[in-house]
């Protein structure tokens, strides 16, 4: 890949999270890459290829970390409730 396919995929990979309010990890299968690509994607190029972008990356990761403890929840909830 070169410079310009990068840009692409890390503009692409902000785009994608902002839109659907997801997670790292969603994204980096959603992308079929490492969920340590796409951190450093966020935090190491997206913020001086479009710091706009990176500032709603941000927000969105922001409120995923503040609300993991739910999805945690809700998880296990649906897990044990199956069997």
């Amino acid at each position: 890949m070169n410079d310009e396919n990068i840009d692409y995929l890390v503009l692409n990979e902000g785009k994608y999270i902002v839109e659907n309010m997801t997670t790292i990890r969603k994204c980096a299968k959603y992308f079929g890459i490492s969920k340590s690509t796409v951190h450093t994607h966020i935090h190491k190029k997206l913020k001086y290829l479009d710091f706009f972008l990176y500032d709603k990356v941000l927000e969105v990761l922001e409120y995923n970390y503040r609300t993991k403890h739910i999805r945690g929840g809700i998880a296990t909830k649906n897990k044990y409730s199956k069997n």
